[in-house]
């Protein structure tokens, strides 16, 4: 003990010492803790401020007042604008006419002479109204006769009345419930409101269950098409198929979108699975999707990544400030100016070839900049930009392929019909549900496409089935040919 130094002090001071080491401990803990709560605070932040404009988030989630990108004041009022096509109702054909009444002028509007004969070529209007529906009930009357010899024998009933609600009746139930998305109840209210027809619930469950197996054939084949083609665009979006202990159970609705064809699938799993199962593992053609790692065992060299999310991506960059804002500023202005480029060569105003000369500029500036956001001190920027450099590649496959466009509006908007059954049904309660959706959704796209009409196509469905006979087809004419002179 130094001479002069009284215990008391040195005992204070190593009290003292405690006291500030365990302070020090403190400050460090609640500095660890300040630092928690700001980031999770930031991270709360940027998830309250994202919206469809800067995420994947659909335009539906937006709360009200969030801001939509302007596309140009122009003063002028909402409408067709003067010089614009005009879209007009077109008349019925003659031989589409019900009934023709001729009108004719008694007399002269100048002179009040009596008028006589007809014109050849008078001016043609058309009134449209709907007829009074009134179902069409046909009874069937077994009769019992006696033969001499005792015996009693009574008529059996016809195959065509086996089933009690028609082919076209069953048909319009499947694409009320389908295409229409009404609910079993709204249904059955439709029918007796519109047609008169009153139909028990249970029953409109079991015709739509018709429907479904029905559509197995024609589904089967246009699957089957889908893997054979040279391009195709594919999404998917949240469902929910049944429940587990009482909450719903999650699901996703797949789609590919062909030039002709159209498949919807409801799975309970949103990995790469079932994107193999729907396209096949050895699928050669272009395929267009967003950045979901789903589908990251497709080669890059025939993958086009959706510039739609990417221009979400940049605005992402742009709204969180700073370095990223700089860096997502540049890259919209490549954005913007590679889509005016694009839209002129698909309009016919500007040469591939020149454009794939000016793209070169643009891929070298982006991929510097995306580079640059790869370093960003903003951690989701820089991990953002990290997933975008895997994916690279994919960005520019649509410079090279004329047959490709750089976004995959197209399936986005196609699956749009199934997000609005969701929300209207809550999804499906079983997996015998989510056939009938998905293979109704596929029937109505497809047939959409080809321009041909779906209640006439459920209608020769139906009625295959029942007859045995074969299916109606979901390909189009030319294909059917084609393979039908294949085989």
């Amino acid at each position: 003990m130094p001479i002069g130094r009284d215990p008391r002090d040195i005992a204070r001071i190593a009290e003292l010492e405690a006291q500030n080491a365990a302070r020090d401990e403190q400050i460090a803990a609640l500095m660890a803790t300040v630092q928690a709560l700001t980031k999770r605070v930031s991270e709360l932040e940027a998830r309250l401020n994202q919206n469809s404009s800067n995420s994947s988030r659909p335009p539906s989630s937006d709360p009200p007042g969030t801001p939509r990108k302007a596309s140009g004041v122009t003063g002028r009022k909402p409408g067709g604008q003067p010089g614009h096509k005009h879209h007009k109702r077109e008349l019925i054909p003659p031989e589409q006419v019900s009934r023709f009444v001729e009108v004719t002028p008694d007399r002269c509007r100048g002179c009040q002479a009596p008028l006589d004969g007809t014109d050849e070529n008078p001016e043609r209007h058309q009134t449209v109204e709907l007829p009074p529906f009134k179902p069409m009930v046909t009874e069937y009357r077994c009769h019992a006769l006696t033969c001499k010899c005792g015996v009693t024998t009574r008529a059996a009933l016809p195959e065509e009345a086996a089933h009690v609600f028609g082919e076209r009746l069953t048909a319009t139930i499947g694409l009320l419930s389908g295409k229409y998305r009404l609910s079993k109840r709204l249904v059955q209210s439709a029918l007796s409101d519109l047609l008169g027809v009153v139909l028990a619930l249970g029953t409109v469950s079991n015709r739509d269950m018709e429907v479904s197996d029905s559509l197995a054939a024609p589904m089967q084949e246009a699957e089957q098409a889908v893997r054979e083609t040279d391009g195709a665009h594919m999404d998917e979006t949240g469902w929910y198929e049944g429940k587990v202990a009482g909450r719903a159970k999650r699901a996703w609705l797949w789609v590919v979108v062909t030039a002709h064809i159209t498949v919807f699938q409801i799975a309970t799993s949103r990995g790469s699975d079932i994107a193999k199962r729907m396209l096949g593992n050895d699928y050669t053609g272009f395929l267009t999707t967003d950045r979901w790692g789903g589908y990251n065992w497709f080669d890059l060299g025939l993958r086009q990544i959706c510039w739609s999310h990417l221009t979400r991506d940049w605005q992402s960059f742009i709204d969180r400030g700073g370095e990223s804002e700089r860096i997502g500023l540049q890259l919209m202005a490549d954005r913007d100016r590679m889509f005016r480029w694009w839209r002129r060569v698909r309009d016919g105003t500007m040469e591939r070839e020149d454009f794939r000369r000016r793209m070169k500029r643009v891929r070298r500036r982006v991929g510097g900049l995306v580079r640059d956001a790869e370093v960003c001190p903003d951690a989701k920027t820089a991990g953002m930009a990290k997933e975008i450099l895997k994916l690279e590649p994919a960005m520019w496959t649509f410079v090279d392929v004329p047959e490709l466009q750089p976004t995959n509006n197209i399936a986005e908007r196609t699956i749009r019909h199934g997000v609005m059954y969701r929300k209207t049904s809550f999804g499906t309660q079983s997996p015998e549900g989510s056939r009938f959706v998905e293979r109704v959704l596929t029937t109505v796209a497809t047939l959409k496409q080809q321009n041909r009409n779906v209640l006439e196509f459920l209608t020769e469905a139906v009625r295959a089935h029942r007859r045995g006979l074969m299916s109606p087809s979901l390909l189009p004419s030319q294909t059917r040919h084609q393979l039908a002179f294949a085989a």
